[in-house]
């Protein structure tokens, strides 16, 4: 019974025992296997300079002939090294680290396939995967890289802000990367309200960034500047001493400067309104009755008073008398010329009278484009085959011939106009002359009167 008892312990102990080792013996080939081992924390690199991203089998072995490679995934291609048959393969690589990427090989036999970078620059910051296929293993690397070449933060003087009676300062850093904050100290070393901080990246990857504060006689006159990365714990600073002269300047000068806006405006409101009335002024003139309009009622009044033939001579010579300057260059030939070419051309038919001097020059336009004349006596006028020649300097002249019948009225007035041009004066008789030239206000101008008789009367 007893012998019974042991055997049976034996055989439970055995058991025990197996177990044991079969659940053993997968631990110990777990822990006899190789591992990638990379760094726990990121490596922090200055650009331009050669840096090592570590990655290595424990325990080590040699790893010459087998295939790994180094990856970044945000990359495409996305090697930045590839090892294979104990090779470098170049032509997988991405072009950026063609010639800046390559191994220890010294050590590929004791496991050890970290990576070299040379001359590191900004675009190689990011996460790396190192990678044996053949055992399933990885490890990753993350590189931060911090610019070289960070200037100092430069403060200067951004304005004067009267709204809040304080000095508007501005601060401005270059060259950084990663991307780096920027902050404002009082000279307690409490931070300012700052306006936000703009940040341009340049083509190089670098970041230059800026920004505003305004202070007050509240805040020390002792201002601090910081641009800084945590990341790379890189920091920059510059202070400034703003004099006390500066506040004074904001709260003396707010009042002047109102002062100044106001006088300002008033004199922009005068000016707008001189130019207003200069222009309604021009308007005014620009739509006066037309001269010859003004004297078709004047000889209307006068025909219907009953005066002489006479009395209409002197009163149109003496109405002549009274043009205005620009006008003076058209007046008639003296009344003696007048008086001798209407006794020269005494008719007793009403309608059909030559008496051309009572046909006179009312106005011509000063470029050319129309020509008034006016019949200031008391009867109508037949013009039949009569012509009106008009020459500028010596040039060859040109005339109207008047249709068949046409009559010109008593006190009526006649305008005749260029191709394109409009009559003046809505109340005249309208004619077209198509052959008319015009002519400067400086050219010499010569208009005549031709009666159907062929005798010539000079109008101007």
């Amino acid at each position: 019974m007893q012998q019974s008892c042991i055997i049976h312990q034996m055989a439970g102990l055995s058991f025990y025992s197996l177990r044991n080792c079969i659940l053993v013996v997968p631990l110990l080939v777990h822990f006899c296997q190789s591992r990638l081992i990379g760094p726990n924390q990121p490596i922090i690199a200055t650009a331009g300079e050669d840096i090592t991203l570590p990655c290595h089998l424990v325990p080590g072995e040699n790893v010459a002939e087998m295939t790994f490679e180094w990856t970044r995934t945000d990359l495409d291609p996305r090697f930045v090294f590839l090892w294979r048959a104990g090779q470098d393969l170049i032509s997988v690589k991405n072009p950026s680290y063609i010639g800046r990427s390559s191994l220890f090989t010294d050590e590929l036999k004791h496991g050890n396939i970290s990576l070299k970078l040379s001359k590191v620059k900004p675009a190689d910051e990011g996460r790396y995967r190192c990678y044996i296929p053949e055992k399933d293993e990885e490890a990753f690397v993350d590189v931060v890289v911090a610019s070289g070449a960070v200037s100092s933060p430069v403060i200067s003087l951004g304005g004067i802000d009267r709204d809040k009676t304080g000095v508007m300062l501005e601060c401005k850093s270059a060259g950084w990367h990663p991307k780096p904050e920027l902050l404002w100290l009082d000279g307690e070393g409490n931070l300012l309200s700052a306006g936000p901080t703009e940040t341009l990246r340049g083509p190089d990857d670098l970041y230059t960034v800026s920004s505003r504060v305004t202070v007050d006689k509240r805040h020390s006159n002792n201002i601090t500047c910081r641009v800084q990365q945590r990341n790379t714990n890189q920091s920059r600073e510059t202070h400034i001493h703003v004099p006390d002269d500066f506040f004074k300047l904001t709260c003396s000068s707010s009042a002047p400067t109102n002062i100044g806006l106001a006088v300002s405006l008033a004199v922009n409101i005068v000016l707008i309104l001189i130019g207003v009335f200069f222009i309604w002024r021009q308007n005014k003139t620009n739509v006066r009755t037309p001269q010859c309009l003004r004297k078709k009622q004047e000889t209307t009044n006068r025909s219907k008073r009953g005066k002489t033939e006479t009395h209409q001579e002197q009163e149109t010579s003496l109405m002549q008398d009274n043009v205005p300057p620009e006008m003076s260059k058209f007046e008639p030939q003296p009344e003696k010329s007048q008086t001798s070419f209407k006794e020269n051309h005494k008719s007793g038919s009403v309608n059909h009278s030559s008496k051309r001097g009572d046909i006179i020059l009312d106005k011509v336009e000063r470029c050319g484009n129309y020509i008034c004349l006016r019949n200031t006596s008391s009867e109508d006028k037949l013009m039949s085959g009569w012509e009106l020649k008009l020459q500028i300097h010596n040039r060859e002249p040109i005339t109207y011939t008047f249709k068949e019948n046409f009559t010109l009225k008593a006190g009526e007035g006649l305008t005749l106009h260029r191709k394109g041009g409009q009559n003046p004066n809505p109340d005249n008789v309208d004619v077209m002359w198509l052959d008319m030239i015009e002519w400067a206000s400086g050219d010499r101008v010569k208009i005549s009167l031709i009666s159907n008789t062929g005798k010539e009367h000079r109008l101007k």
